[in-house]
């Protein structure tokens, strides 16, 4: 076959995808496959990282044969990655030592408290971007390194290797141990200015540095794979949302973008310098193209939207799959006086508080089932207008429209509401699935598939927009009634709790 291809890996927290594009960046074959999630006991999150990587293996065998295409017929493999997940492997045998803890694993609370000291969760906000949180992958490692007999030692001496998910392919497709500057950044371990290991952040966290990978850009050759798909060359490893915000063509400041899945995540460019956020953001590598200067970001990162939906599917029972919520929310006109405030896994952006859980607050004889599942809804586009809010007042200017992607994008009532509670246009690409599209992007570039960021950008075509339709009035009624149910999540978790 003359013609060429990218192929792409999105591994993300419920499944694993592998998606072929042409030349146009047009999707011509997907394959996908979930994964189980583990839950050894409340708050603990596992995935099986072997049971990834044979994921990851059928996914592009499949998404290949499906269309007839040899590995030949593709010029390059990109890799986008659920974040912050955390695999300690046994470096002479491959096989992890551990389930891998998954990015909304909450063991670490106790010992992120404990870290933070009199200082508090901005400890190390200046050298890292980062708060103290359970989120990040240091003290994921730190708590393996002490609860697994053995490990602290056979780290030290470099038996243990660390990676998030995009290393553990990478270590599998290729047997290189690296990582890019946009995972790296989410461990905690890396400087923001630097883009190395920062020895301060690994010392105070006991990590050693012989077990962490080498951090490079976000695209480059960094080998060719063996195995079933031996001399693929793998070109690109972003974070799932920085490759989502790369998909979007946010190349300039001040552009940005939400991808709505499992969680939600905003990203908003900020160039070539870091922007330490006073309104509890993350600082973030948004990307880096080969030897160019890092792009960076600011991020809000909303731990449960679309895992409220399949809570509500599989723990309440009241619908029977995910897309009909938006069938159920419809039968009522709004929500009735309820909001629903998901914090199972304590709040992030722009809070940040590990003590808080959830609540369903406002309810009445009145509600129904229907103002359950609208209340399910609006606390996807609640908690977007709170990071929003943050993210304007740290960039100093409004933001004017928001491009979203993820598979809570097909839901169109979700998509109104959001439009509605941020009184800006809320615009969908014709390619939803947006990480799969930037890691491409990125594996093209690498290789000179695609010629510039230009080229993609002229690429880049809008499949729907929602334009607010709210009075204002009832935006800001909603929005108080909104910021009281969180008030209400507060100081739940006592110090004799688990």
């Amino acid at each position: 076959m003359s013609e060429q291809f990218i192929a792409s890996v999105d591994q993300g927290t419920a499944s694993s995808r592998c998606l072929v594009f042409d030349g146009r960046a047009r999707v011509i074959s997907v394959s996908q496959i979930e994964h189980r999630h583990i839950f050894p006991r409340p708050g603990y999150v596992e995935h099986d990282a072997a049971e990834i990587w044979r994921n990851v293996q059928y996914v592009v065998q499949d998404a290949l044969a499906t269309v007839g295409l040899a590995v030949g017929d593709v010029v390059a493999l990109g890799i986008t990655n659920q974040r912050e997940t955390t695999v300690l492997w046994d470096r002479a045998t491959g096989v992890p030592v551990h389930n891998a803890l998954n990015w909304q694993d909450m063991r670490t609370d106790h010992l992120v408290r404990e870290l933070g000291g009199d200082a508090g969760p901005d400890r190390f906000r200046d050298r890292c971007g980062l708060p103290l949180a359970t989120y990040f992958s240091g003290p994921k490692i730190r708590w393996l390194l002490d609860h697994v007999d053995g490990l602290g030692e056979r780290a030290a001496n470099g038996e243990v290797l660390f990676g998030t998910i995009d290393s553990w392919l990478i270590w599998n497709l290729t047997g290189r141990h690296v990582t890019d500057v946009t995972n790296a950044g989410r461990t905690m371990l890396m400087n923001l200015e630097t883009l190395d290991w920062d020895d301060v952040l690994l010392d105070a966290m006991g990590v050693p540095r012989a077990m962490l990978p080498e951090i490079r850009p976000s695209m480059e050759v960094y080998a060719e794979a063996g195995g079933a798909l031996a001399g693929l060359p793998v070109a690109a490893a972003l974070g799932d949302q920085h490759a989502a915000l790369f998909g979007q063509t946010c190349f300039s400041p001040g552009d940005a973008k939400c991808t709505y899945g499992t969680g939600s995540f905003l990203l908003m460019n900020t160039g070539e310098q870091p922007v330490q956020s006073a309104n509890g953001l993350l600082t973030t590598v948004g990307y880096k193209i080969g030897d160019q200067p890092a792009t960076y970001a600011l991020e809000g990162s909303i731990a449960v939207t679309g895992a409220l939906v399949q809570w509500f599917r599989d723990k309440l029972g009241l619908i029977g799959s995910a897309s009909e919520i938006e069938t159920l929310a419809r039968t009522v006109d709004d929500n009735g006086g309820c909001y629903f405030v998901p914090a199972f896994s304590g709040l992030f952006a722009p809070h940040w508080r590990s003590d808080a859980r959830g609540v369903i607050a406002g309810l009445t004889g009145y509600i129904s089932k229907g103002h359950l599942a609208r209340a399910v809804l609006e606390a996807t586009t609640w908690q977007t207008r709170e990071v929003v809010d943050a993210m304007n007042s740290d960039a100093g200017v409004a933001m004017t429209s928001l491009k979203v992607d993820g598979g809570m994008t097909a839901n169109n009532l979700l998509m109104q509401s959001l439009a509605d509670v941020l009184d800006v246009p809320v615009v969908r690409p014709i390619v939803a699935e947006t990480p799969s599209l930037g890691a491409a992007y990125a594996a093209g570039l690498a290789v000179g598939f695609w010629p510039d960021v230009e080229d993609l950008r002229a690429q880049w075509h809008k499949a729907a927009e929602w334009l607010p339709a709210m009075e204002p009035a009832v935006r800001e009624k909603g929005y108080r009634k909104w910021r009281k149910a969180v008030a209400r999540t507060m100081d739940w978790v006592d110090a004799d709790d688990d």
